[in-house]
């Protein structure tokens, strides 16, 4: 970090460069008052780095906190400061096009207020998704509404493959990824010097009302062209990279590139620590190579849905060269490595970046870190094991956590060395060795005290938000109950889930040992309501079979003509309200919405098999 140049001001001049106006106050409430975003509780990031946060992580939480109303170039208008990413407004002949309308509709319909509020009361004549996240396509419903879109009047556009995995990437483990995304973000932190301030990608994440309007046109290769409102746009597909369903795009006559998340200024995630699919940096980098390939030459800004844009076709395309080799040397010098012999953690431990990359601001580890991208390179490729025999059959957590603590002396004893080693600054070692003393006696202060103060130590010297937030938060939890993050999905994004993926989702909640000794099955009849004086369409027909502890979905009425125990006849929106727990079944039947044959003990029985997620399961303690 000594090797940075402190005195360089370029990124305080671009995130400055183009500012129109600000959202005063930038405090914005849903329809029953309950703040969703708050801006100006990051007030206190204009004063001096104090001894409690990192000065790098400092300065990106400065830049990252700026808001308001800001010119790309003529004709293309950010509002950034108002969510974790930024909303992206593009002027056509009649109206407006709409870039990635962040998460929640409150803060999404904030962001179009302030742009009319400058710019004019101009219709909005497209909306475009550059990536299937959340923060990226959540909030359409502020800034359009469903009629206009099925009119025709507003397309909706996004690349292949979108709906599928903007639905799908959390659903299966969405309880524990969102648990863990509030350690990633420190939502249950105080904002302020010694708490939450910031993730390096953003601040943090709206928390109203999340949307889903499924794309009208989708982009299926690189180089298909679209003229909406007059704007011509070509499009260049980047699927794998930094999600699975992603693309750039490319104004021509403004000489203005979109790279969506692929090239922002941190070093992005290969592994989300909140949990999901690995991503593949060879890909990414390659598609970096790509872009500048198409792009590089035709280029005066680029811009993505985070951070601030660089301008100057020369700027421009160093800051997407750097980017490119920050994920190609991430990747080749990690599967190196492997090749030496190296497991995750030893590569993590030797892994730097070049002289050039290391002093590039816009690759510092704000939001993914080199220390977790290579163990996250080497989990792609060689999985959980590294190859030692000693590792393939530990004990778990609490087990092992006995053992060494007794081994150690007893947890008095290990508390008071791992104290001496805390006083000579040994923060490592004291989070490794005092997590056997609280795994195998959670009821020890001692021990529970010391961890919090090496997390609390740990956090602050961070550069990476994710790792001060997840330290920070592990230190609250051992010192009282942290809630976690409503885990509940938005009824817009179930009703996009297909019948399959929802009883998949079923599936994974199925107490198979519970479950392991019955044979049941449940054929459901979902159907839809008529449109108009359209005849209602034919109902789908599924079967769920549950056998052996597992439950098994299939389509149409079972195989080998065995009777369902019970079918249920009912909508698809019936269905999708007991699912997002607005209704049960018992209520929809007593409703006559739900209408049931067969034997009702056998639903009963299926309900009591499948378990609730904890949406508060402990993390730093067993």
């Amino acid at each position: 970090m000594n090797d940075l140049d402190w005195d360089d001001e370029q990124d305080f001049a671009d995130v400055d460069r183009g500012f129109i106006g600000r959202l005063e106050p930038c405090v914005i409430r849903d329809a029953e008052g309950r703040v969703v975003w708050d801006n100006d509780a990051y007030g206190f990031l204009e004063e001096e780095c104090p001894p409690t946060a990192n000065p790098s992580l400092w300065r990106q939480s400065r830049l990252v906190a700026r808001q308001g109303l800001y010119e790309v170039v003529p004709g293309i208008y950010q509002v950034r400061g108002l969510d974790i990413s930024h909303v992206t407004f593009v002027e056509g002949e009649r109206g407006v096009l709409v870039i990635d309308p962040l998460i929640s509709s409150e803060v999404a319909g904030a962001a179009l207020a302030l742009y009319r509020a400058h710019r004019g009361p101009r219709p909005v004549t497209a909306v475009l998704y550059s990536h299937s996240h959340l923060d990226h396509f959540g909030g359409v419903r502020g800034v359009v509404d469903d009629a206009e879109v099925a009119a025709g009047r507003v397309p909706v556009i996004a690349p292949a493959g979108f709906l599928a995995h903007a639905v799908s990437e959390n659903v299966f483990t969405g309880p524990a990824m969102v648990r863990r995304a509030g350690y990633m973000y420190g939502t249950a932190l105080p904002k302020g010097p010694a708490g939450q301030i910031g993730c390096g990608l953003g601040q943090t994440t709206s928390t109203g009302s999340v949307g889903l309007i499924a794309p009208t046109l989708d982009v299926t290769e690189t180089g298909q062209e679209e003229v909406i409102d007059g704007v011509r746009m070509v499009f260049q597909l980047t699927p794998g990279t930094e999600a699975p369903a992603e693309m750039n795009f490319h104004f021509p006559e403004l000489r203005a590139l979109c790279v969506a998340e692929n090239a922002c200024h941190t070093l992005h995630n290969v592994l989300t620590l909140r949990g999901a699919l690995v991503r593949d940096p060879s890909a990414w980098a390659r598609y970096l190579t790509e872009t500048l390939r198409l792009f590089g030459d035709s280029s005066e800004v680029v811009f993505a849905s985070h951070h601030w844009p660089t301008w100057g076709q020369e700027r421009a395309v160093r800051f997407l060269e750097e980017q490119r080799d920050a994920y190609a040397y991430l990747h080749d010098q990690s599967v190196r490595l492997i090749n030496a012999g190296l497991t995750g953690a030893e590569i993590a431990e030797e892994l730097r970046f070049p002289p050039a990359l290391e002093r590039a601001w816009h690759a510092r580890g704000y939001y993914g870190t080199l220390s977790h991208n290579a163990k996250a390179v080497y989990q792609r490729y060689m999985g959980w094991f590294d190859g030692n025999p000693a590792h393939l059959w530990q004990h778990p957590p609490v087990a092992a956590a006995r053992r060494y603590v007794e081994f150690m002396g007893g947890a008095d004893a290990v508390v008071a060395k791992a104290r001496k080693a805390y006083e000579a600054g040994d923060l490592r070692w004291v989070a490794e060795v005092v997590n056997h003393v609280v795994f195998a006696e959670p009821g020890h202060d001692g021990a529970r005290a010391l961890q919090a103060e090496a997390f609390e130590r740990l956090g602050r010297a961070a550069e990476s938000g994710p790792w001060r937030n997840f330290y920070l938060t592990g230190a609250a939890e051992l010192r009282g109950p942290v809630a976690g993050t409503p885990a509940h999905p938005a009824p817009d994004v179930l009703a996009a889930l297909t019948a399959e993926q929802i009883f998949q989702s079923m599936a994974v909640r199925l107490n198979g040992p519970r479950a392991g000794d019955r044979r049941l099955l449940l054929r459901w009849e979902i159907g839809s309501a008529p449109v108009g004086d359209e005849p209602a369409p034919a109902p789908e027909i599924w079967s769920l079979l549950l056998s052996n502890g597992a439950l098994t979905p299939m389509p149409g009425d079972a195989p080998r003509g065995e009777l369902p125990h019970a079918t249920l006849y009912l909508t698809r929106s019936t269905l999708n309200a007991v699912l997002s727990g607005a209704s049960t079944f018992l209520d929809e039947i007593t409703a006559g919405t739900v209408t049931l044959d067969g034997d009702p003990e056998a639903l009963l029985t299926f309900g009591t098999l499948l378990d609730k997620p904890d949406r508060h399961f402990p993390i730093v303690t067993p």
